[in-house]
């Protein structure tokens, strides 16, 4: 579009006395890209600004679907209706079925009603053609008050909440008046002959025009941004309707780019919800498409009339809805088309039984929800449970091992510390990375409690390996712990599992009464190990109990400790956040 507006402006130079650009169209080539910078750039502090205030929320509402999909229908509209980015959505999306929260079914639910959603954002654009009783609506009119408010809020309060309403107040603003640039700056080339080629071009051939849509959209990585630009030129009364029309189904298209990368690398489902997202749009585009040029071809004079930003908005809403409630019946089919385009490997399976849980993590840790840096952060704090869940198994199988015996126990406890150790890795990496991302306050003291309690984790790995060695170097050397001193450890065993295993579900739910109760297991476990060293120092006097085993025990004991006292730390984290 860019280029067509250079072209137009060498257009209506010729004939002067020098083929060159006046310092009128030099100003006004000025003037539509600073317009078009202002437009992208308000619309990108206006979604950071909206992500930051429900983003917290936005992977709670889609966790809560069941399989109701007419649910997941008016949440995916919902959710992009707030957040202005049916982008982010659908990587949402993507990421939630590769982390198996989500099925490919209820997906498919709020990718239809991220379409949706997305339109909200035309119909902010064309609120200035609504006529004069919406005057007090045009841009020009508010534009300048908001960023004027939105300037203060944001230099003069100290509330992180306020600050981030300044920022969508600004990004509102400059939208607007972005909008009001592209539009003067346009205007005085409406009649230029090159305006009518060009959408007699793209208005005569559907698949140019859904071309040309798709790249714009692509390009931009935002429906909602080139269905503006589109209704910026309509402004101005130069775009037909048939290109109009053609154009925006192929910017339907062009907004699965971001989907499709989401899902590149990622998991075999993820891969199935991006082309889930492309069938949909390609369908709608395709028939209404092959619709639009029969009735054009019935009714010329229809097709090369003017359309205003008013009836993209319609259209665009109309086409949506009308796709949506045709393809709802069909979702499962969808996922069917989804399973024959993207087929299972043989190495798939492969590398996923060399290393199953940490490859589940690289997949759910897709540094393109970084869009969303309040999903990037909720993702972070679920995967921080996921290696929690992991370790608190290691830690029962150590503990089996120490009580039974069990060599095979011993030797998987060897082999999930490796998975541990790689997964702390991954999640430190990639927690360095979200807390450069723009956080609110809150966000950010969530991301440091996740560094602090991957580590604290990891540390309740090691432990759990201690006792996996400690459990071997009783069974090599054929040591007897009295039955007295293995019902102790079966004692203190119980409650330090316990502890470990309500800092879990804090961090999950952020459950104040578990916070409580892992602060009454690690009192408890304190007791008793100081009670159990006493009585088991009693035994090895009166020779009740091997001095070697007497040893490995209190080393048992030891790391029990330790392993509460790092449950203890992690509750302590989420009550930090309240």
């Amino acid at each position: 579009m860019i280029i067509l507006y250079v072209d137009l402006i060498t257009e209506n130079t010729k004939g002067k006395e020098e083929e060159i650009m006046s310092i009128s169209d030099i100003s006004n080539l000025f003037g539509f890209l600073g317009g078009l910078g202002m437009f992208l750039y308000g619309m990108d502090i206006m979604a950071d600004g909206m992500q930051k205030t429900a983003g917290s929320k936005m992977s709670s509402f889609l966790g809560m679907l069941t399989n109701n999909r007419l649910l997941a229908v008016a949440l995916g509209a919902l959710i992009t209706a707030i957040i202005q980015s049916s982008g982010a959505t659908t990587v949402m999306v993507v990421g939630f079925v590769s982390a198996g929260v989500l099925n490919l079914t209820q997906a498919v639910g709020v990718i239809m009603g991220a379409n949706i959603g997305t339109t909200i954002t035309a119909w902010i654009v064309s609120m200035s053609q609504l006529g004069d009783a919406f005057a007090v609506m045009k841009p020009g009119f508010y534009a300048p008050l908001l960023i004027g408010i939105g300037a203060l809020l944001l230099v003069f309060t100290k509330s992180q909440r306020k600050k981030t309403v300044g920022e969508i107040m600004i990004g509102l603003g400059l939208l607007f008046m972005g909008l009001d640039f592209m539009s003067g700056s346009i205007k005085p080339y409406t009649d230029a002959p090159i305006f009518a080629q060009a959408f007699t071009l793209l208005g005569g051939n559907p698949l140019l025009g859904m071309f040309i849509g798709a790249v714009v959209t692509a390009l931009l990585q935002s429906s909602s941004a080139s269905v503006g630009i589109l209704q910026t030129l309509a402004m101005n009364g130069i775009v037909t309707t048939n290109a109009a029309i053609y154009i925006t189904l192929g910017q339907n298209i062009g907004s699965c780019v971001t989907a499709m990368l989401s899902s590149m690398g990622g998991s075999r489902t993820a891969k199935r919800a991006a082309v889930i997202h492309l069938t949909f749009n390609v369908i709608g585009a395709v028939v209404v498409g092959t619709l639009g040029f029969i009735f054009f071809a019935l009714r010329p004079d229809f097709a090369s009339s003017n359309i205003d930003a008013v009836q993209i908005s319609i259209f665009h809403t109309v086409f949506n809805l009308t796709m949506t409630t045709l393809l709802f019946p069909f979702a499962n089919m969808l996922v069917k088309i989804s399973g024959l385009v993207v087929k299972e490997k043989a190495e798939d399976q492969a590398a996923a039984d060399q290393d199953q849980e940490s490859e589940v993590t690289l997949k759910h840790l897709d540094e393109r929800i970084f869009e969303s840096p309040a999903f990037a952060v909720e993702t972070a704090a679920l995967e921080v449970v996921h290696m929690g869940q992991i370790t608190m198994e290691n830690v029962k199988r150590s503990l089996d091992a120490v009580l039974t015996g069990n060599l095979e126990e011993i030797e998987l406890v060897y082999k999930t510390e490796k998975t541990i150790n790689t997964m702390e890795k991954m999640l430190t990496e990639y927690l360095i990375k979200v807390d450069n991302l723009s956080l609110t306050e809150k966000q950010k003291k969530v991301v440091t409690n996740l560094f602090y309690s991957i580590s604290d984790i990891e540390r309740i790995g090691d432990h759990a390996e201690n006792l996996a060695e400690q459990a071997q170097y009783i069974v090599e050397h054929h040591l007897d712990i009295s039955e007295t001193g293995m019902e102790d450890l079966k004692s203190i065993s119980d409650s330090v599992v316990k502890s470990f295993q309500y800092a879990i579900d804090a961090r999950q739910n952020g459950n104040m009464d578990a916070v409580r109760k892992v602060s009454q297991y690690e009192d408890d476990v304190d007791n008793q190990e100081e009670e159990l060293r006493e009585k088991h120092i009693e035994r090895l006097s009166s020779g009740k109990c091997q001095p070697s085993a007497g040893v490995v025990f209190l080393d048992i004991i030891s790391n029990l400790e330790r392993v509460s006292d790092h449950a203890y730390n992690l509750a302590g984290y989420v009550k930090n956040e309240m």
